[in-house]
């Protein structure tokens, strides 16, 4: 089997995500990760926190904590969150550990030696009510090109176009928010992605057709308007030091490298954090030093990190001049909005993925996210859409398929699954069925699908539903006894079925429902064609129980509760 590298968008240390983040990045990742492992692939699947930038040391400053301190806080109760959504990471690590450290300087030695780095005096914005140079982030102002008010100097959030600080029309400090702002001298290291423009073309050109749409379109606008050089790093105490080694005035200095510069790279960083846990029998190299074709990388973002994940960081590696592992597959994620507007981590709009745990369980989010994931286009949060999804399709189309077969077996045919009658045209026609099914659920997660994978998943429940229906048991029962435990035998196939393929989407659930049965030797991974068709893993004989009621359908009141807390009109 192929062994598969995946990585999500790193979330910054700075606060709780939303569920926009989660849905852009994390939550499909590790839907595809677990499938990926259910059909038996060698998978690794890294993260880690994002901690170096002014942002990190504003909120640390706010809290009264050393930087570190802060950021040790942060991640740690970011990955509660995180293991609270049952993101299986294979390791989550954090940006700021000494293996990034010694991975980022030498990239930058060799971006040195290789004639791609040079040191340039600039201008650079000064704000004398903070004391200090901005970072490009942190000048806001009007955004030349389309007009937003609340454009950074990196950045504009809302055309996404890249910014310098002096672009910006009426700057201001978003520290203190002084309009008195100087432009002083400094020195900086500069990546010169303009030599590697031809180099990031072809290697563009080679893989664009392969990725969705999104990723290809925004990776062809960066170069069609040019790779610029970029500074590389900034006058910050907190960040990844340039080594004194290279650059002894900078080092003096105390310059760090940028963060656009260092995160991409703790991709690498956090696999070698993985593998100095077991050293003996973890290589981090074998994921990402001279493996092009022996690893399949693919890497889950939303729209607004696709340029440094398709031009930027490869722009990097190509010019360290050695072979390390450069992404397979980009998938590009749209916004997720919330009630038409956007999450917004710094406004507090939407809902943040912690107060979500504390609402519902996971899984309930994990399965209306995927289900509705902004893929061709941009997607709405509202609590109706919420309500609704939960309500039919995991609390009606599953969750009473599980309850009323299992609670309808006991009451007439005691604790065991019955035994009687032999499958018929109705079995046979149900078995091709979730066949066909099973294999465009397959189909789409393979080519990462999510709401088609989410669809078909859907369909695979209601034929089940179908089934039931169409044999009425209850009515059944009463002329023909065999006739009705073959019905709820083969429905409680379907049930052990639902467990194995629904675990990537909704895998606390999953376990639940397969622990319904005392199956010796249950390890089945996935459900092969002939094992569907057959829905016969589940034996007459095998003891089982009702489990407790798997999604509980959301109410009138319940809504109303919701709207009120989080708000639930236009933005």
């Amino acid at each position: 089997m192929a062994r598969h590298l995946i990585t999500s968008a790193l979330p910054y240390i700075n606060g709780i995500k939303h569920l926009g983040n989660m849905v852009g990045s994390m939550l499909p990742a590790d839907v595809y990760s677990r499938y990926l492992r259910r059909r038996g692939h060698d998978v690794l699947y890294i993260c880690a926190t994002d901690e170096h930038g002014t942002p990190a040391e504003l909120a640390a400053k706010e809290q009264g904590l050393a930087v570190d301190v802060f950021c040790a806080q942060a991640h740690d109760a970011q990955k509660a969150v995180y293991d609270g959504f049952a993101l299986a990471f294979d390791y989550f690590g954090r940006s700021s550990s000494a293996e990034n450290r010694d991975i980022t300087q030498h990239f930058a030695r060799k971006l040195n030696e290789n004639g791609f780095i040079e040191e340039r005096a600039i201008r650079q914005v000064y704000s004398p009510a903070d004391g200090r140079f901005l970072p490009d982030r942190y000048v806001e102002g009007t955004c030349p090109h389309c007009g937003y008010d609340k454009a950074r100097g990196d950045q504009c959030e809302n055309c996404t176009r890249v910014l310098d600080p002096t672009d910006l029309i009426n700057p201001r400090s978003a520290i203190s928010g002084s309009t008195d702002l100087e432009v002083r001298e400094t020195k900086h290291l500069f990546l010169l992605q303009s030599k590697l423009q031809h180099e990031v073309e072809a290697w563009v050109s080679r893989h664009e057709e392969d990725w969705p749409q999104l990723a290809s379109s925004i990776a062809r606008k960066w170069l069609t308007e040019g790779l610029h050089d970029r500074a590389i790093t900034r006058d910050l105490d907190w960040g990844v030091p340039v080594p004194a080694d290279t650059w002894p005035e900078l080092a003096a200095e105390g310059k760090v490298f940028y963060v656009w510069f260092d995160a991409p790279i703790e991709y690498i960083g956090a696999t070698k954090e993985w593998a100095d846990q077991d050293p003996e029998n973890r290589d981090w190299k074998s994921w990402w030093y001279d493996v092009d074709t022996e690893v399949r990388y693919t890497e889950f973002m939303a729209k607004d990190n696709v340029p440094f994940h398709t031009v930027m960081f490869p722009a990097t590696e190509l010019g360290v001049r050695e072979p390390w592992k450069k992404v397979d597959y980009v998938k590009a994620f749209n916004w997720l909005t919330y009630y038409g507007g956007k999450f917004s981590t710094s406004q507090k709009r939407g809902v943040f993925t912690d107060q979500a745990l504390e609402i519902l369980p996971a899984d309930y989010w994990r399965y209306f996210l995927i289900a509705n994931a902004p893929e061709s286009d941009d997607s709405s949060f509202t609590w109706e859409h919420f309500t609704a999804t939960v309500n039919k399709d995991l609390a009606d189309t599953l969750g009473n398929f599980v309850n009323r077969v299992l609670s309808f077996s006991r009451k007439r045919f005691g604790d065991d699954v019955p035994e009687g009658g032999a499958p018929g045209e109705a079995e046979t026609r149900l078995g091709e069925e979730i066949a066909t099914l099973l294999a465009e659920y397959e189909s789409h997660m393979e080519t990462l699908q999510f709401r088609k994978a989410a669809a078909a998943l859907r369909a695979l429940w209601s034929a089940g539903n179908s089934y039931l229906e169409e044999k009425a048991p209850w009515l059944e029962i009463k002329t023909d006894k065999d006739g009705a435990a073959l019905t709820l035998r083969t429905a409680m196939n379907l049930i052990h079925l639902y467990a194995v393929v629904s675990e990537p989407f909704i895998p606390a659930t999953a376990k639940v429902m397969r622990e319904a049965f005392s199956l010796e030797n249950d390890t089945a991974a996935w459900v092969t064609a002939d094992e569907a068709k057959a829905l016969s893993s589940v034996p007459s004989g095998t003891p089982f129980t009702v489990p407790p009621v798997l999604f509980a359908k959301l109410t009138d009141e319940d809504l109303e509760t919701y709207k009120e807390r989080f708000g639930g009109t236009e933005g």
